[in-house]
């Protein structure tokens, strides 16, 4: 029988000294047994409105200032709240400092009011507020349930081939086997797990059974890689500019700058709203017919847009040089110290072409994209485009959109370059109060008097605003993925693919919304934002991958990364077999290709995401033939044989576009070579032989390509003295090449081939 708690039904009248020794208590202020044990606070109260303390530790009263023992009670004040419209509440919490009984008090409290009391009234309302605030603080810590607890661990791997990484693992407590990789360290760079890196260490087993068997005197897999190097940089010398290159006036042909200008405008701007497209074009054609000297402000905001639309101008990418030089220049401008000057909207617009011209031209580095996002981050907030325009000085309605929509584009940029780097994406929804933008068109906001359109109606700058409602989904996945203090538990997991699925549903439903309209979103503009919160999925669940590929507790993440890459890379390369029929079917669409070479021709999140994509489901096809015991031959999925295979082909592909590493298409021809041994039933001493073999067939399809560009130099007198220095490489001189190459010498970590494709004859500032 379980006793219930018996209650006062009337208000304690004893100190609580007195009732707490069970004594018989005369009720004067002090009272007598206080007087004779010393105490001089003799204090009254009353536990009608306070629920047990049994709950909070001795801590936590300390904390609150709360006596725990009697002997501290003169440290502390009334405990009881007063309510002001309760007089007996009151009257029965606050001690009497007469010699009359308390009863006589409580009779009189209300007629005889003194100073002294009124003091003491508002000493304990202000006492109580201090007790709730502190209360307030503690109660969260107490509530809140511990963090599992976890061990961390560092593994060290070095290869001749691969050189000397760490992977940092993390495993929870029950069980040793449950390690997730938290980031990956190389030399001075960290990886978080959104970057591709962590997707590429599951193959550390070929590098391992390849490595000791490429420096044999038969293998010319180090003779093969080593040319490949060397006219990679060669390629690289002949298209850098000089550094510094001031901006010049020179453009290509009208016809071809107004298709590279379509180009830009039909794809990146639909999602990345940065030019008022109207004023744009104004000036754009202002500029061909003016005889005057052009705005140089303009001009390298033209020049950024024609380097992003030579991107998806072709499939070789033949404007590479020229949109190479352009990136150049703009970065040269914009060097200038002239910082003041430079605190305005144009000004920002050619920031933020820049950071997306050097992101898909690869000047720099996909990566260090992340480094010069935080810079623009900053100049955004000092201008004040992360608080609203209702709550700044009145301006006209073009400059108020304006600033919301170079905010929100920002916010993507800061975003994507986080995923894409594995940096943390320092911003939180609490840094800014910005509104995402209003639903206009380009044309209405030269009117102050212009109102926007019904959110059902399709604008210019509907699938911003439609995507800027999953930002709080996707930034929760990047913080939990590269912040520091991240967690990174499996249920957190869980609860952060059911948000994004969430808001990717309402996005789906949205942009679908629109197709019964006129105008109606784009083919590029629904197939990039589906491939940009694919790839956030993706990157979700890709830490649990491994564990999924044998936990059954994991097998839902297995799963999602998987069918994810699917996605990525259907929507990525169209023409593959598994998309034949879609690709019929919108083959009207003139915009069908620009995803694809965005992909293909481009460097960053788009191309990144691709080869991801491929590695995850590699993993798949791997551990499927690892998991199936048959004495017959082993059912696959065809689909992801199909991306397989056509992998290969994308990667040539790509370094007939101009792509100088040919590291990927290596690593992506030692994986086929793995899994089809695997499928023949080939013994283990049989597959470093078949897997350097693969090797050497792939520095034989990538040579004849680079040494094509290299013939194409008009300079024959550069090319000449550059072939006396760089391309006559000793072999123990890993050094000079350690910054892409796939071998490795003595205490070189050439191990950076898997990560960016840097030469030496690049300037310094990148």
């Amino acid at each position: 029988m379980i006793e219930h708690e018996r209650r006062r039904r009337r208000p304690a009248v004893s100190c609580s000294l007195c009732r707490r020794r069970k004594i018989r208590c005369n009720r004067e202020s002090p009272c007598s047994n206080c007087i004779r044990s010393r105490n001089e606070a003799c204090i009254y109260e009353t536990h009608t409105s306070l629920s047990p303390q049994k709950s909070i530790g001795h801590e936590q009263n300390t904390e609150l200032g709360l006596a725990s023992d009697p002997r501290e009670c003169r440290e502390s004040h009334y405990s009881a709240p007063i309510d002001g419209t309760s007089k007996t509440s009151t009257a029965s919490t606050i001690p009497s400092y007469s010699s009359s009984p308390l009863v006589t008090s409580l009779a009189n409290a209300s007629s005889l009011p003194s100073q002294a009391s009124a003091q003491d009234v508002e000493s304990l309302k202000s006492r109580i507020r201090q007790l709730e605030m502190q209360l307030s603080r503690v109660t969260p810590k107490s509530t809140r349930s511990p963090a599992p607890a976890s061990i961390a661990t560092i593994e060290t791997t070095s290869t001749e081939i691969g050189g000397t990484f760490h992977i940092h693992h993390e495993s929870r407590l029950f069980g040793e086997c449950h390690t997730v990789t938290r980031c990956v360290t190389h030399k001075t760079r960290l990886f978080g797990q959104s970057h591709w890196v962590n997707g590429v260490a599951l193959f550390r087993d070929i590098i391992e059974t390849i490595d000791p068997h490429v420096r044999e005197e038969t293998s010319k897999v180090v003779s093969g890689i080593q040319r490949c190097k060397s006219l990679a940089r060669v390629i690289k010398f002949q298209r850098a500019p000089p550094w510094p290159s001031p901006p010049t006036a020179d453009l290509p042909r009208k016809d071809v700058s107004d298709e590279l200008v379509d180009g830009y405008l039909r794809t990146i701007e639909t999602v990345y709203r940065i030019l008022h497209v109207p004023s744009f074009q104004r000036d754009y054609e202002a500029l061909w017919v003016s005889e005057t000297k052009p705005d140089s402000a303009f001009l390298v905001q033209l020049k950024l847009v024609l380097a992003i639309g030579a991107n998806v101008y072709d499939e070789k990418f033949s404007l590479r040089s020229s949109a190479i030089r352009w990136v150049y220049e703009a970065q040269t401008w914009l060097s200038e110290p002239q910082f003041k000057s430079r605190l305005g909207i144009q000004s920002l617009q050619t920031n933020l072409l820049l950071l997306l011209a050097r992101e898909i031209v690869d000047v720099g580095g996909a990566d260090f994209v992340w480094v010069s996002a935080g810079a623009l981050l900053r100049t955004a907030m000092s201008m004040g485009l992360h608080r609203d325009p209702a709550h700044l000085p009145r301006r006209t309605k073009f400059a108020a959109e304006m600033r919301r929509r170079l905010w929100n584009t920002t916010l993507e940029i800061i975003l994507q370059s986080s995923l894409t780097s594995g940096g943390p994406p320092f911003i939180s929804l609490e840094d800014f109060d910005t509104e995402p933008p209003s639903n206009f068109d380009d044309d209405q906001l030269v009117a102050d008097d212009a109102v926007s359109k019904a959110e059902d109606n399709f604008t210019q700058v509907s699938t911003a605003i439609a995507l800027r409602k999953t930002f709080p989904a996707r930034l929760a996945v990047a913080k939990f993925l590269n912040d520091l203090g991240s967690q990174g538990s499996y249920e957190e997991t869980l609860r952060l693919d059911a948000e994004l699925k969430a808001s990717y549903r309402a996005l789906c439903q949205t942009l679908q919304g629109y197709n019964s309209h006129t105008p109606s979103p784009s083919h590029f503009e629904k197939c990039a934002t589906d491939f940009i919160m694919n790839r956030y999925l993706s990157c979700l669940h890709i830490p649990f991958l491994a564990l999924g590929l044998h936990e059954s507790a994991y097998a839902f993440s297995r799963k999602v990364a998987v069918e994810t890459s699917l996605k990525l890379w259907c929507a990525a390369y169209p023409s593959s077999p598994i998309m034949a029929s879609q690709s019929r079917r919108n083959h009207g669409s003139s915009d069908r290709h620009d995803l694809e070479r965005l992909a293909l021709c481009g460097s960053g999140f788009f191309r990144t995401s691709v080869f991801q994509a491929t590695s995850v489901i590699a993993v798949e096809l791997r551990t499927q033939l690892h998991e199936e015991e048959s004495l017959g031959p082993i059912p696959l999925r065809l689909d992801l044989l199909s991306v397989l295979g056509d992998a290969k082909t994308w990667c040539l592909r790509s370094i007939e576009a101009g792509e100088t590493n040919t590291k990927g298409y290596l690593l992506i021809c030692l994986i086929t070579a793995q899994i089809e041994g695997l499928v023949q039933g080939l013994e283990k001493d049989e597959f470093p032989k078949m897997l350097v073999k693969a090797a050497e067939e792939a520095e034989d399809m990538c040579l004849p390509i680079l040494e094509d560009m290299v013939a194409q130099c008009q300079n024959k007198g550069t090319l000449d003295g550059l072939n006396q220095m760089s391309l006559s490489v000793p072999p123990e001189d890993w050094d000079f090449m350690m910054s892409d190459t796939l071998l490795n010498s003595g205490n070189a970590e050439p191990m950076n081939w898997m990560f960016n494709d840097e030469t030496t004859y690049e300037p310094s500032l990148w």
